[in-house]
């Protein structure tokens, strides 16, 4: 269906962009101490981050195992955190797009447990991309056999136990017991497929990643710099 940076930790950036962010605040008259930025709402197609009535939605259309959704997530997701959702202006409604095993797998993982976890689940396995689908893309018959089993729970646990998901997620505070319970729900499973399908019919969505700004999808926007400009362009 779909086609196709390190993180800095200093304290350099950090502090400059809070003040990015608490200019806008103040310029907008929202108050500073509404965290739009951690508040996850979901519906059945969609985990949606921010004010539930901004002027905006923006909506992703991502794979986890494509390069250039990793590479947005890095260069785009700060900027969206500060200068779009926390400010209460946009929200963003992240939809997966599901290309392959491993996309449903991740996608089961990020989105396991409770809503407000979904944000650093889905950081956590844009953050590590470059760690685990090499790994993916090097695998051996014998374990694309594992992976494509008639057993689809047995299947979804080898590709989190070779892609080192399960170590992933325990540091993220769960438990194996917590991770196989999201890898065994079938119905789930099933609904990401069918609402993967039900984007491509909707929106026409052929490549990841793809937006779209208040339902309308973007054409020829793929990377944070043109979408930057779209959304600037609302405002």
């Amino acid at each position: 269906m779909g086609k196709t940076g390190k993180v800095d930790g200093s304290m350099s950036w950090k502090r400059p962009l809070r003040m990015i962010a608490l200019a806008a605040v103040a310029v907008l008259g929202i108050a500073a101490d509404t965290p739009w930025h951690a508040t996850v709402a979901v519906s059945e197609r969609a985990h949606t981050i921010g004010n539930p009535a901004a002027e905006v939605t923006l909506t992703e259309f991502v794979s986890y195992s494509c390069p250039h959704c990793a590479t947005f997530a890095m260069q785009g997701d700060p900027a969206l955190q500060i200068a779009y959702i926390g400010t209460g202006k946009v929200k963003v409604e992240v939809r997966p797009v599901i290309r392959n095993s491993i996309d449903t797998v991740a996608t089961l993982l990020a989105q396991c447990g409770d809503s407000d976890r979904f944000i650093r689940n889905h950081a956590m396995f844009m953050r590590t991309q470059r760690g685990w689908l090499p790994v993916a893309q090097r695998a051996t018959q014998a374990r694309v056999a594992r992976w494509t089993a008639a057993d689809k729970p047995a299947a979804r646990r080898a590709i989190a136990n070779d892609l080192g998901f399960y170590a992933l997620m325990e540091s993220r505070g769960y438990s194996r017991v917590d991770i196989d319970q999201c890898l065994a729900d079938d119905a789930k499973a099933d609904r990401l497929e069918a609402n993967s399908e039900a984007d491509f019919e909707q929106f026409g969505v052929t490549s990841t990643p793809s937006f779209a700004i208040d339902g309308k999808l973007l054409d020829h926007v793929h990377e944070w710099k043109s979408l930057e400009t779209k959304l600037n362009e609302r405002f």
